[in-house]
């Protein structure tokens, strides 16, 4: 018998619920967890230069991050839906363990490909360290005061945000540590944290859960991958290869072919589906995909162009760039703290996606005047309100669709908000950096033909230095595969070169604006749904009383059914050849579909409350009870309330 756990790690108590104090120590685990996720991305994207050309894959390395968004983002789903039948804790310690074992990998890597497959791996793992976090808290805490404790979700978001650029340009910057390659430690540095989330989680994380007997959908998980796998890598790949060309049409074709067929396959699968389409017809949940797809676009096309004005046209390091942002992860996390509490204490959440989206909208299109001269200051205000709008909308969406579904669905249900938001957020990185890319090379060079007739320029160009600086320019503003040269550069030609990339730059905004403004109109159309009191742990507990109350009650009067005078079917009945089945002990919503799906022969005609069949085997499968199954004697049997026969 184990020894008791201390208060603070004790098991809940028989309703679900929790005290604060329990809640905080899971939180901890939680958090280190989400931690190890979101400190990756951004400690990989600051150190992936230094890493690609010491393996000599500078060209490939956009297959490194690929592989990762690809597993990542087809396994989010899957935990999901796993976690909701069978329980969130043994999939969570699942996702830290895989994220672990990718990191250890990815530091033995000798080739970009290599690297790549182990970050495939890595991605399995995260997929599920996002979602399940978000899931565990939806189950523990009650809506009303769930957003207060989401809020520290932001808050690590944020802190990685401000630290991997740090870390990775630290451990980029290094020849070698402990004997170790210097950007190795990139990956080993996740080690020590997962392996303190495993203990935290393992022995604060207890929660009550009933196993719900489902099919699992693997077609559904086979059809998801055929539709993403392809269309996630054309999204990265299709700028190199032309959007037209023969392999970004064949990407497209069995893209589409996936996602028809992953549409079936739901549909056939019923309640038992990756993604059940009952809760698309939900209306919160409809409004929110729809509205998370279009703030992923908004939100991470936007993000990924922010650190490449600042290292770009501002000149600033990686380690700078990541210093530069804190003023957009201050706002994250001053939106979703402010709306947090005022949800917490209103029980009113619709407002504040709405709010936020019209700050997304117009701190976006502020950016669309955003140049090569544009004071600092005045980009980082703006940068304070963006983050404001994300604050507002990270925490209500996903709070409105955990409180639209039952609490047997949270878990599905939460990673379906995450997996349309990372759906968005790719189609948005893809289609604005292509924007950026497609439009750089030709007003760079109007930006040098408006610079041509002035006298500072003509002056500058006409020196030994300015002439060469001037051929480099030339013959690397079309590619933009490198910008290294601009170190060093006089400021004078440097000068058009980052006029033209910020004009791209200010496209890239002005069309994200419209995708915002399309997020401002769905919010509009989000109802408000009055958040529940209770956890759902604890919702979730009462419900499977009342189910076993109800199963029993069904049973009872099974047996009172038997006890009767048996009345014939019009069948022949003999003890050498029959089996006495009580039917009303079987769950079944029609009694011919009753008598095919057990294989039953004889009499279809039930509805007297036992059935006969001519058949020594017999298989049922009560309502939660047990199976009767197995090779019985010839003769007849009545099955009692609770009986199980083998």
């Amino acid at each position: 018998m184990a020894a008791a756990t201390p208060a603070a790690t004790a098991p809940p108590a028989t309703d679900g619920s929790l005290t604060h104090r329990q809640i905080i120590t899971i939180l901890v685990g939680l958090m280190m967890g989400m931690f190890l996720a979101a400190l990756d991305q951004t400690i990989v994207a600051t150190s992936i230069r230094t890493i690609a050309d010491d393996l000599h894959g500078l060209s490939a390395q956009a297959w490194v991050t690929t592989a990762y968004l690809i597993t990542s983002t087809i396994v989010t789903p899957l935990y999901g839906k796993l976690s909701d039948i069978y329980g969130r804790k043994q999939f969570f310690l699942l996702a830290i363990s895989l994220f672990t074992i990718g990191s250890m990998l990815c530091t033995l890597s000798t080739s970009i490909g290599m690297l790549a497959g182990f970050r495939a791996v890595q991605g399995l793992g995260a997929g599920g360290l996002f979602s399940l976090s978000l899931a565990i808290i939806g189950d523990i805490v009650a809506p009303r005061e769930r957003a207060k404790y989401q809020g520290y979700f932001l808050a690590v978001f944020g802190t990685s945000s401000v630290l991997g650029p740090v870390i990775g340009g630290f451990f980029a910057g290094q020849s070698s540590i402990l004997g170790v390659t210097g950007w190795r430690w990139v990956f080993l540095v996740n080690v020590p944290i997962a392996v303190a989330a495993l203990i935290v989680v393992t022995r604060t994380l207890h929660l009550k859960h009933q196993r719900r007997d489902q099919r699992i959908d693997w077609w559904g998980a086979v059809m998801l991958s055929v539709a993403l796998v392809p269309l996630l890598i054309v999204a990265e790949q299709g700028r190199e290869w032309g959007w037209a060309s023969g392999k970004s049409i064949a990407m497209f074709v069995i893209g589409g072919i996936g996602i028809v067929g992953f549409y079936l396959v739901e549909r056939a699968m019923g309640e038992s589906a990756l993604i059940p389409l009952r809760l698309f017809k939900n209306r919160t949940i409809g409004v929110a995909s729809v509205g998370s797809i279009f703030i992923g676009m908004g939100m991470f096309g936007g993000l990924a162009a922010l650190p490449l004005y600042l290292q770009i046209v501002k000149g600033a390091s990686p380690t700078e760039a990541g210093l530069l942002l804190l003023p957009l992860t201050l706002g994250i996390m001053f939106g979703s703290i402010l709306s947090g509490q005022l949800i917490s204490r209103t029980g009113r959440y619709r407002r504040y996606p709405i709010i936020g989206a019209a700050l997304l909208t117009g701190a976006m299109f502020a950016f669309h005047y955003v140049g090569a001269d544009t004071a600092l200051p005045l980009t980082m205000t703006i940068m304070v309100f963006f983050g404001i709008g994300l604050g507002f909308n990270f925490q209500p969406l996903t709070l409105a669709v955990q409180n639209a579904v039952s609490p047997r669905d949270i878990g599905v249900a939460t990673s379906s908000a995450t997996f349309t938001r990372q759906i968005g957020g790719t189609l948005g990185t893809a289609v604005f950096l292509s924007i950026l890319f497609s439009t750089a090379g030709d007003n760079i060079a109007r930006a040098y033909q408006a610079a041509g007739s002035t006298p500072a320029f003509q002056a500058a160009a006409q020196t030994p230095a300015g002439a060469a600086a001037l051929k480099t320019v030339q013959g690397s503003g079309s590619s933009l595969s490198d910008t290294s040269f601009l170190n060093g550069l006089d400021p004078v030609i440097a000068h058009p070169f980052l006029v033209g990339f910020s004009n791209s730059m200010s496209t890239v905004f002005f069309v994200a604006t419209f995708i915002l403004a399309a997020a401002f109109v769905v919010s509009w159309f989000l109802p408000h749904v009055e958040l529940r009191g209770g956890s759902p742990q604890a919702e979730r507990a009462a419900q499977d009383v009342a189910d076993k109350a109800e199963e029993g009650a069904a049973i009872d009067s099974a047996a009172s059914a038997a006890s009767a005078p048996v009345q014939d079917a019009g069948v022949p009945r003999a003890d050498d050849e029959h089996v006495l089945v009580p039917v009303g002990a079987v769950r079944a919503d029609d009694p011919a579909e009753f008598a095919d799906q057990a294989g039953l022969g004889g009499s279809t005609d039930i509805r007297h409350g036992r059935h006969e069949a001519p058949t020594p085997e017999v298989r049922v499968v009560m309502n939660g009870v047990g199976d009767l199954s197995g090779d019985r004697k010839p003769g007849r049997h009545r099955a009692l309330p609770g009986e199980q026969i083998h």
